[in-house]
């Protein structure tokens, strides 16, 4: 839809943005490959977390995620502040056509103006990469009762204790303290808990998290259990019980990617013990 304008002569002439849209179609590409840089700076962040990597090259990774946001919400910005140029050209149709370089500039500062580290909390890569670096941590470092140790530590100790019972001519799997093999029987059913899925009642492969209520499902069963849902035009209950959220919507999920590697150090860990 072409807006008017008028030429020295005083006719009236017609102005075509078909360019500027073509050029804030490659914008919206380049966005995709931001958004792309955001999950490959967040994998490897986990990457480093898990395998007990120095803090610095976990924090060049933190910084690599602001950074990239910071670009996500300038482009944004920049899209936005061409958008409504446009948009201001078209629906005043005003005599004389205002340079629109000028005009896109100062919507784009007046956007620009109002940034804040609030902004990053309304970017949902910059925001789970944040919550799922939190329960990595929380899953790799076990806390100060248990003497600090991780889980690679804890495999470590046990292999040591096995070479010892068997010195002393003790059962390899047998525990200096009884109440050691019960415990830690306990925790692994507990994990193993957080591992089914509240719809297909297995483990879970591909565990993805509701935003709304915290609880996690394999992907595959919520997205089609929501469908099924919405085809009857009905609401999806969250399918873990007690849970009181009555709509999970597909926007609602996202990856677990920390309770998708815990799942699979867990069947590591059992693949070697079973070894």
């Amino acid at each position: 839809m072409p807006g008017r304008s008028s030429s020295s002569s005083g006719s009236t002439g017609f102005i075509s943005f078909s360019g500027i849209e073509s050029a804030l179609s490659s914008l919206k590409n380049f966005q995709s490959c931001i958004s792309s840089g955001m999950d490959t700076a967040s994998s490897v962040a986990l990457d480093l977390v898990e395998t007990q990597t120095e803090v610095s090259s976990e924090y060049s990774m933190d910084k690599a995620m602001v950074e990239l946001a910071m670009m996500d919400r300038e482009l944004s910005h920049y899209v936005k502040a061409v958008q409504s140029a446009i948009s201001h050209v078209k629906e005043d149709r005003p005599e004389k056509i205002p340079d629109l370089k000028l005009l896109v500039e100062k919507k784009f500062l007046a956007l620009q103006n109002k940034n804040c580290d609030a902004d990053f909390q309304n970017n949902a890569k910059f925001v789970q990469f944040k919550q799922q670096l939190k329960e990595l941590k929380k899953q790799s470092v076990k806390p100060k009762e248990d003497g600090g140790h991780n889980e690679v530590d804890k495999i470590k100790d046990k292999d040591a204790s096995r070479a010892g019972n068997e010195r002393d001519g003790l059962p390899a799997d047998r525990e200096a303290d009884g109440t050691e093999g019960g415990d830690e029987d306990m925790i692994v059913t507990q994990s193993q808990t957080n591992f089914i899925c509240p719809i297909t009642q297995v483990e879970m492969k591909k565990p993805v998290k509701n935003k709304v209520c915290g609880h996690t499902y394999e992907e595959e069963a919520i997205v089609r259990m929501i469908e099924s849902k919405h085809r009857r035009k009905k609401k999806a209950c969250c399918p873990k019980i007690g849970c009181s959220h009555t709509d999970v919507r597909m926007s609602d999920l996202i990856p677990d990617e920390a309770l998708r590697r815990a799942i699979e150090n867990h069947n590591k860990k059992k693949n070697r013990q079973s070894e």
